[in-house]
């Protein structure tokens, strides 16, 4: 069992993706930087990173994505003019998402795959643990998996995954594992995964999404990982060759609240969820949601 001489101290999230799902915004827009309320979505993955003591965050970009190194820069123009205006409370929400984490970048030159964004990674991370944060996958700020996932990779070592029962039925849309028989609770240890299997051939329902722990063994592995599904070189290919190399893997069975801000049903859904929970605009939302929702006819209440 291989284990870490440090803690993880840093996170990566690639963002390299071209948003195709939210076209034709992301034409001009990194899908990364799309408001959920008023913030990007980007910034609640970076906040999560933070609170979880992962203080240095690397970004890995790809062309079109400039307006991600601008959004993390400071912006002294307009701090001052909020500055002079006295607006306190819109300057320090500018401020913050510069103070959150020591933030760097690195292009990924070309769209690989997952595992080949992870790979861009190595120098910076060097030869310690590190995080993987994937920009889709909005983890409720009250809910820290994050935070288990790396209590549970420096009592084990190896690597963990972050896991989500998604019913048999949409398995294919997604990694699968394969666990150890009889495993229960929500620490569970994995004996293999495959990158969206057909239904019928998936070793369970428990889909991995976008947390990830993962030992430095890892980018030796992606080396030498082939192009698999798509064409792109696969993480979850890398991940299933360290566990039939004998590392431990480990998953973490989210229970939680989890938006998927790159399906479009499911971004709204976590814009009005997380505004209708805030001080300053939930209680009027509310009240116009349940207003809206009696005015519909009875069709489309049906159908909502």
């Amino acid at each position: 069992m291989s284990t870490p001489q440090r803690p993880a101290r840093k996170a990566v999230i690639p963002v390299a993706g071209m948003g195709t799902r939210f076209l034709p915004a992301t034409k001009a827009v990194p899908k990364e930087l799309l408001p959920v309320v008023d913030r990007p979505a980007l910034q609640y993955i970076v906040e999560e990173a933070a609170r979880a003591g992962l203080a240095e965050v690397l970004m890995v970009t790809g062309r079109n994505k400039a307006a991600i190194e601008d959004f993390f820069d400071r912006t002294p123009e307009l701090e001052t003019a909020l500055e002079k205006k006295g607006d306190a409370g819109r300057l320090a929400a500018v401020q913050e998402s510069t103070d959150v984490a020591q933030v760097h970048f690195v292009r990924q030159g070309e769209a690989r795959g997952l595992g080949h964004a992870v790979l861009q990674a190595a120098a910076f991370v060097g030869e310690e643990p590190f995080a993987v944060l994937l920009g889709d996958d909005l983890i409720d700020a009250r809910d820290h998996l994050l935070e288990q996932m790396l209590a549970v990779q420096a009592q084990h070592g190896g690597s963990v995954i972050a896991l989500l029962d998604v019913g048999r039925e949409n398995i294919d849309k997604y990694g699968a594992v394969a666990v150890e028989p009889g495993a229960t609770g929500d620490v569970v240890a994995i004996t293999g995964l495959v990158e969206k299997p057909p239904v019928d051939e998936a070793p369970s329902s428990l889909a991995v999404i976008g947390r990830y722990v993962l030992s430095p063994e890892v980018f030796g592995v992606l080396r030498e990982t082939a192009p698999g599904r798509g064409g792109e070189i696969q993480l979850t290919d890398a991940l299933a060759t360290l566990v039939e190399r004998g590392h431990p893997l480990h998953g973490v069975v989210f229970a939680g609240r989890r938006y998927d801000t790159g399906d479009k049903l499911d971004y709204l859904k976590a814009v009005i969820r997380l505004a209708s929970e805030r001080e300053d605009l939930g209680p009027a939302l509310r009240s116009w949601l349940t207003e809206f929702v009696a005015d519909l006819p009875a069709e489309g209440a049906s159908q909502a």
